[in-house]
């Protein structure tokens, strides 16, 4: 049966965070044949192995921290767990391949919607080139967290991965203007075409899915004084500037700003950058 896409902006953020609580996550296809695969011997999966299959994939990091918040409110005296690997070990196993077998792929919930399918991959790319700065300048700075910085980074676009999987004409629209309005940033064009102010509706699906409180904190720019905020704040910006190429002309800023975090200098941290990517 194929998805049932939303034509039509909500009118209120509530309304959003009910859309949206009632949707499915589809992941990438690699990611559910592998799962497929390793559950026909789940004796022999190593967790680890497990949690870096999940961390390749947004959407099934994604999914998985929705159904352990789904978990959470089930069952009062669950932890609110922080990472995949944690969730996975508080999970086990053979409950994590019943619950996450057989899953909806990308590239068939959008087949007919090749348009959106680019749109979402190009959220993805961003996302793991983010997520990859995030984790360097964690590492760099000898933070036992930075598998953590990490999921915040690779997490922080999962509502525009959301738009293009279950409101892909919105999101169309959303990236049309950009494209014919240079300068003007995500958050200000969600906000004239969807009605609502992107960090909002982010923050309000973070607490309707019980999301790891984490994933707001490490992104919030009220905490940007604390070096892991900076680390995925800065990945972030880094990415959506050198997706294109090491030329935009913010760049200079950028450079200076992460060689303060790691303190080094201007030079060590330009070549370290692409080291990074």
């Amino acid at each position: 049966m194929p998805p049932n896409f939303l034509e039509q902006p909500k009118t209120t953020l509530n309304g959003w965070v009910e859309f949206f609580r009632q949707i499915d996550i589809p992941v990438q296809v690699d990611t559910a044949q592998q799962i497929d695969a390793l559950a026909q011997d789940e004796d022999s999966v190593d967790m680890n192995d497990l949690a870096a299959l999940i961390n390749n994939d947004p959407l099934m990091l994604l999914r998985l921290l929705r159904h352990a918040g789904s978990q959470a409110r089930n069952k009062a005296n669950l932890p609110k767990t922080v990472s995949s690997l944690e969730t996975l070990i508080l999970m086990g196993v053979s409950p994590f391949f019943r619950a996450f077998t057989g899953l909806p792929v990308t590239d068939d919930w959008l087949a007919q919607r090749l348009d959106a399918l680019s749109g979402l991959e190009r959220v993805l790319d961003l996302s793991h080139r983010a997520a990859r700065f995030a984790h360097g300048f964690a590492t760099q700075l000898d933070d036992p967290n930075a598998p953590l910085i990490h999921e915040a980074a690779l997490l922080h676009h999962f509502v525009e991965m959301m738009m293009w999987l279950h409101a892909p004409t919105l999101a169309q629209r959303i990236d049309m203007l950009q494209a014919t309005t240079p300068g003007l940033r995500t958050r200000q064009a969600c906000r004239t075409v969807l009605g609502i102010d992107l960090l909002d509706l982010r923050r309000a699906l973070i607490k309707a899915w019980q999301l790891p409180d984490v994933l707001a904190q490490l992104t919030d720019d009220d905490h940007a004084h604390r070096p892991q905020v900076r680390c995925v704040i800065l990945a972030i910006r880094l990415a959506r500037h050198t997706r294109n190429g090491w030329e935009h002309p913010a760049l200079e800023q950028d450079v200076q700003d992460i060689a303060d975090l790691l303190h080094l200098g201007v030079e060590p941290t330009l070549r370290l950058l692409p080291q990074l990517a």
